[in-house]
């Protein structure tokens, strides 16, 4: 069955189809895609994974099914309830002026 694996930075992204035997779990999509020679940053055994943006508990047991996406998710730089809040006091400040 065919597969997607992603992984993007800021300034590059990458999704690699491949195929893989039914029964296939989201760890082993990941291996046989070669995404980690591509970006050696990835850790696959402790980065967050995703599938359609939906997160996962165990990428080693989530059986994947034909046409499915895995996502290798980045560690937050910023809490993003903390990053709302400052442009929103920003825009407030900006109004007031």
């Amino acid at each position: 069955m065919l597969v997607e694996v992603a992984y993007a930075l800021p300034t590059e992204q990458r999704i690699i189809a491949v195929q893989v035997p039914d029964g296939a779990t989201a760890y082993e999509a990941v291996m046989k895609s070669g995404i980690v020679e591509v970006f050696p940053q990835i850790d696959p055994d402790n980065d967050p994974m995703g599938i359609f943006g939906k997160a996962m508990k165990d990428p080693k047991e989530t059986v994947l099914s034909e046409g499915q996406r895995v996502e290798i998710y980045r560690p937050l730089i910023a809490d993003p309830k903390e990053a709302r809040a400052k442009r929103a006091a920003k825009k407030k400040a900006e109004k007031e002026s």
